[in-house]
């Protein structure tokens, strides 16, 4: 039998998601793909909009109906033709954050083979005391039904008792601790902050859980239980202030005046002030609401598990000498030890079982540790993991099932990772494709790039100016390509240096602030003094103390001070060295929801409202300023409510989001439309981009709204339109747009602090980036930078390396200084990947 020729590339034709412009691209199957181009220039949109869509719909449609209603589906993409494309999974930029039940442990699975192993594998403790070895029997017991399984006899005393199952050792099932239910902490409500002020009355706000909205008439009840509310708080009797704290839940006849002046007589629920606050956190969902009630609240750890979770009737079994506690401690590097340590302390009749336990566990946990979270322990709580530590734990995953045939499609996944997690990751890549699978990856990272087998890239700018394919081929044919903007990055052709940095002797000469941190994870008598006025870059491997050193412990002093909040008691001897402001600017999406948009995120929208306002045609109809926004019901499309879209529930197919039909996608209604300045409706100005409207001048009388135009210009971010939703941009464009406000004045006493400021940012990017720093800082602003990026680090003007790795092995600062120095530092390992960077550059 003759057999076909296999395709050896998935054949792209006619590709036109959001800003690709009908492009036709080959990618190269069974190889290593990276995609690149300018940030917007449309890489996700290829990557994720037609490679992930098409794979996982095609295969998500060879399912059973039933099956695929659930799923969440994936719509069709708007391409003319896919050709030869396999399965496709996707790991996103942005995974979701865990919740406060998760630890390393369960996201990674592998504290479920922890629990089978001290299960089948355990030495528990019978009723009298007596430790039980490990035998067969037990495991075997463990696998029976009824009112047998578990069931095992004391060999010492004779006892009859129930072993604990795998489900006993879960903090999430039975075996979490019976005062906290496995959260680790207890909360209650904090009794000096149920009074808001002793020497307001009732009817003043005396009670601050009587100010919770649904409350704030609740003085008028306790009036009629005979509370006197016109008088301070603290004037009042021990019997009315018992009433107002600990009064019983009751119905009370009362009046209750409305703001119109009417009456109205209810028989309200009496509600004492802390009933009020525990009852409205039953029924508040909004997160808004939640927080602010929980700040009448404290937490503190739970006094019968010491915030371990799992109930102490638990910790009495032990395995290889360690309880359930002690295992869960353990780092990922720890863990092979141990498992080599439980097979030699297993009797000879329990090795199989134990290499079947064992091996699944390391199974799991290898690929995480060549990932470089070695450092992570399995009790670490998940939601205080960095995004590139959640991304390498989501590959860990698709590594260890050792798949063939699948495409994956990864989006941004240096994000978070030192240089040398990123030479990690590459191996990681490699492996993949050995495995017999497709590999796409979106990235900035040059040294990514460099080691993929091919590249596309795409733009040749952002946004309406991109969308085309530039350059594509082997790293070595698109480094000599012309038209490529990645190229002169991996050649060090182009321009690393876009500031002047500060000489050695100046570098403190505005002061400096500086800090101790005595003990805070692994942080131990950690010194720091960072200088004012300049941009110094916090660096160092994945775990090695970075976010404790800085946004754990010197923000929340520096605001402390402010009188923002109190003080962390870990850090000692700090002077502020008058810094009095702090702005933390980090990745997190700008907006809530798909009505935020440039417009509105800025004072665009506003100024825009007010000038559609005062158009002749809108005061001769009786418009103001609300009948322009899509928000209110004055200006919205009646259809889709101002969103622009129609979503459509269509069963056993994939949800439709459709334009909506009656406004175009335009969001606002015919009337409002009407109403014209310079020939344009509010909509055809959000139509334009960044920069068109300044090519066009269309604000040129506008100066509020040019200012702020210019300045999104100036950022880098001229490719977006006013009406782009802001939740959609990148890591990187949404730092840059909290910026808007703050880059036209002085910043005298300011302190800018950046995490991560380069997510999603092309090399050509970081470079405006840093002239946007130098603006702050030449307004006198002081800017610190959590970064990987080696381009920043090269532009700064002061660098505090910490490590030498993450965990245990980290905590200290290995060097600080000018960064040309610490890239001769023999102890960093920052050091050795800044040194090839500057070497790259160094004819400039």
């Amino acid at each position: 039998m003759k057999y076909q020729k296999r395709p050896t590339q998935i054949e792209v034709i006619g590709g036109r998601v959001n800003n690709l412009k009908n492009i036709n691209v080959n990618i190269p199957l069974h190889r290593f793909v990276a995609i690149s181009g300018l940030s917007g220039s449309g890489k996700s949109s290829l990557a994720m909009g037609i490679l992930y869509s098409e794979g996982a719909r095609r295969y998500l449609d060879s399912l059973a109906t039933y099956t695929r209603r659930r799923i969440s589906q994936v719509g069709r993409a708007q391409v003319d033709e896919v050709r030869h494309i396999p399965s496709a999974l996707a790991l996103r930029q942005r995974p979701t954050v865990p919740g406060v039940r998760s630890t390393v442990g369960t996201v990674t699975e592998i504290f479920n083979i922890l629990r089978l192993i001290f299960s089948r594998l355990g030495s528990p403790v019978c009723p009298n005391g007596h430790q039980v070895p490990p035998t067969i029997k037990i495991a075997e017991a463990m696998d029976l039904t009824g009112d047998d399984m578990g069931k095992i006899t004391c060999p010492v005393c004779g006892a009859k008792f129930y072993a604990f199952s795998a489900e006993d050792f879960a903090f999430n099932s039975d075996g979490a601790c019976k005062r906290c239910q496995g959260l680790g902490t207890v909360e209650q409500v904090d009794d000096n902050k149920i009074i808001a002020d002793e020497n307001l009355s009732l009817e003043n706000g005396a009670v601050a859980t009587w100010q919770i909205p649904g409350r704030n008439w609740m003085w008028r009840i306790a009036r009629e239980l005979g509370v006197r509310p016109d008088i301070p708080y603290k004037k009042l009797n021990k019997h009315e202030k018992d009433i107002i704290l600990h009064g019983k839940e009751r119905k009370v006849p009362v009046d209750i005046p409305s703001s119109t002046g009417r009456v109205y007589h209810l028989n309200a629920l009496y509600e004492n002030a802390y009933n009020a606050v525990e009852n409205s956190r039953k029924t508040t969902k909004s997160e808004r609401g939640l927080m602010r009630i929980n700040s009448f609240y404290k937490f503190s750890t739970c006094p019968r598990c010491k915030g371990y979770r799992i109930d102490p009737s638990r910790w009495g079994q032990l395995v290889a000498g360690k309880n359930i506690i002690e295992a869960e401690h353990l780092t990922l590097d720890e863990l092979p030890p141990y498992m080599e340590a439980i097979k030699k302390w297993l009797p000879t009749n329990m090795q199989d079982l134990a290499d079947n336990l064992t091996g699944e566990l390391l199974h799991q946990v290898r690929p995480l540790i060549k990932l470089g979270l070695d450092y992570l322990s399995l009790d670490r709580q998940a939601n205080t993991l960095s995004t590139g530590e959640l991304q390498r734990i989501q590959l860990g995953r698709t590594l260890r099932t050792q798949t063939t045939g699948v495409l994956y499609v990864l989006d941004e996944p240096s994000v978070g990772l030192h240089p040398d997690n990123v030479s990690g990751l590459i191996e990681v890549f490699h492996e993949l494709v050995n495995q017999g699978n497709s590999l796409v990856v979106v990235d900035h990272e040059t040294s990514i790039i460099s080691a993929a087998d091919w590249v596309v890239e795409i733009g040749p700018g952002s946004g309406s100016e991109g969308g085309q394919i530039i350059a594509q081929g082997t790293p070595k044919a698109v480094e000599q390509d012309p038209h490529s903007h990645i190229g002169p990055y991996l050649t060090g052709d182009a321009q690393l240096y876009v500031r002047k940095r500060a000489d050695k002797k100046d570098m403190f000469k505005d002061g400096k602030i500086s800090f101790s941190v005595t003990k805070h994870f692994n942080l131990h008598n950690v010194h720091t003094e960072i200088p004012v006025g300049r941009l110094t870059s916090i660096t160092g491997f994945s775990g090695a103390g970075k976010t404790s050193l800085i946004l754990d412990s010197l923000l929340p002093a520096l605001k402390a001070e402010e009188g923002k909040g109190e003080s962390p008691s870990w850090v000692k001897d700090l002077v502020s060295a008058g810094i009095r402001n702090i702005i933390s600017v980090d990745a997190t999406p700008v907006g809530k929801n798909q009505r935020s948009t440039v417009a509105t995120y800025t004072n665009i929208m506003t100024q825009l409202r007010k000038l559609f306002a005062k158009q002749p045609l809108a005061k001769k109809l009786g418009y103001t300023a609300s009948h322009f926004s899509y928000n209110n019901k004055e200006g919205a499309c009646p259809t889709c409510g101002g969103t622009g879209t129609i979503s459509m529930d269509i069963q056993y197919l994939p949800d439709m989001v459709e334009t909506c039909s009656t406004c175009g996608g335009r969001r606002f209604n015919q009337k409002v439309l009407r109403v014209k300045w310079h020939g344009m409706s509010i909509a055809d100005v959000l139509d334009y981009s960044v920069d068109d409207a300044l090519k066009e001048a269309i604000f040129a009388d506008q100066p509020r709204i040019k200012k702020t135009v210019q300045t999104l210009h100036d950022m880098g971010l001229g490719y977006l339109h006013f009406g782009e939703s802001t939740p959609a941009l990148s890591g990187g464009e949404a730092q840059r747009m909290k910026l808007t406000s703050h880059i036209h004045r002085s910043q005298k006493g300011t302190l800018f602090v950046f995490d991560e400021p380069t997510v999603g940012l092309h090399p050509y990017d970081v470079r405006t980036l840093l002239q946007v720093f130098q603006k702050l800082i030449d307004q006198k602003a002081t800017i610190i930078t959590i970064t990987h990026d080696l381009d920043i680090m090269a532009n700064s003007d002061y660098m505090i390396d910490m490590g030498p790795r993450g965990g245990d092995k980290g905590g200290q600062i290995i060097a600080s200084g000018l960064p040309v120095d610490i890239s001769k530092n023999k102890a960093s390992l920052t050091a050795k990947y800044l040194r090839a960077h500057l070497e790259l550059y160094q004819k400039q």
